[in-house]
Formats: structure tokens, sequence, C-alpha cells
């Protein structure tokens, strides 16, 4: 779970939000093999099934401190991206600054998450409970949600509903 406060993100659906793109981003294995997420590096997988039989093997990379980000460079995927929601080395600094925040910890985490849902106008509308529409503003974030163009596995609407709705949030009828 999130560890920032529902006060402090803005509600409970927000909270829900947080935890639903966390679920999208990293498999639940691997969330519960590390910290919540929070010291996961790109490229970490629970076991999967292959296409032609068998498995793959679990592989939990993590980062040992949250001092700052850890900017290692997974060369098969050609990311640096770390933590609970995914963050590429590049928008740490930047956010780090606009947002004071002292290092890479959980709560730092959630805090420049929650500023990319503000950024895309999705704040208010979580809030209100319009979850398709914060999932599609968000969708050029996050590439695990459905609507972008990375180009990379997306998961359903339908789906990271289900997640949202058990993780607390609430969506709008109508």
């Amino acid at each position: 779970m999130a560890r920032i406060s529902p006060e402090v993100a803005g509600g409970a659906n927000v909270i829900a939000l947080l935890d639903t793109v966390a679920r999208s981003e990293i498999d639940a294995w691997t969330l519960a093999n590390s910290d919540d997420g929070y010291n996961v590096l790109v490229g970490s997988h629970g076991p999967m099934r292959k296409s032609c039989g068998g498995e793959f093997a679990p592989s939990l990379l993590t980062f040992p401190s949250y001092d700052t980000h850890p900017n290692v460079l997974n060369h098969e995927l050609d990311s640096t991206a770390a933590g609970r929601y995914q963050l590429l080395h590049r928008w740490f600094a930047p956010y780090a600054k606009e947002l004071d925040l002292p290092d890479f910890s959980p709560l730092s985490q959630d805090m420049i998450a929650l500023q990319q849902i503000r950024e895309q106008g999705a704040l208010e509308m979580i809030q209100h409970g319009q979850f398709a529409m914060a999932i599609a503003a968000c969708s050029n974030i996050w590439a695990s949600l459905p609507g972008n163009s990375y180009g990379q596995h997306q998961n359903s609407l339908a789906s990271l509903a289900e997640i949202y709705k058990a993780c607390g949030g609430q969506i709008a009828v109508g």
C-alpha cells in the first residue's frame, strides 16, 4: 500500500489509484518479495509461463538504498526505471527539486507519482471516481496502462478497475 496518507494524497481514491499503478507496473510476486515494489529495478518479475511451455524463473532485481534514484541501466530493456512506479532516472532530479524531496524513499516515490497524476489533470478525475478518464490521462506516463504507444504489454481497463476497487477505490456511476 502507498505510504503517503490519504489526507496528504487527496483521498482514498488517490491512494487506490497509486496502488493500482504499482500493481499494473509490477507483478504481485515481485511486490510480495520486495519492499512493496519501492526497491525494485525494471526487469524484475515473478515466475512466468513460456509460450512454448515451461517457465521463466523469477528474477528479483532490487537496489539497496533509498538515498537517491539508483540509476541502474537494464541493458536488455534500455531502461533505468526503478521503484514502485518505475520512474526513469532522468525524471528523478527535476521532481526531487520541484517537490523538495530529500531522497528516493517510499514517501518520495509516492509524492512523485502523485505529482505526475496531478500534471496529467487526473487528480480531480480520480477524486471524483472517474477511473477510466484518470487511467487514460495517465497512460502516457505508465507503459502498463491501456492507451499508450510504448509497444509494451498493457493491462486492460477492466482488470485495472478490479484492482482499483479491491484497493478501496470508488468508481462513479453514470
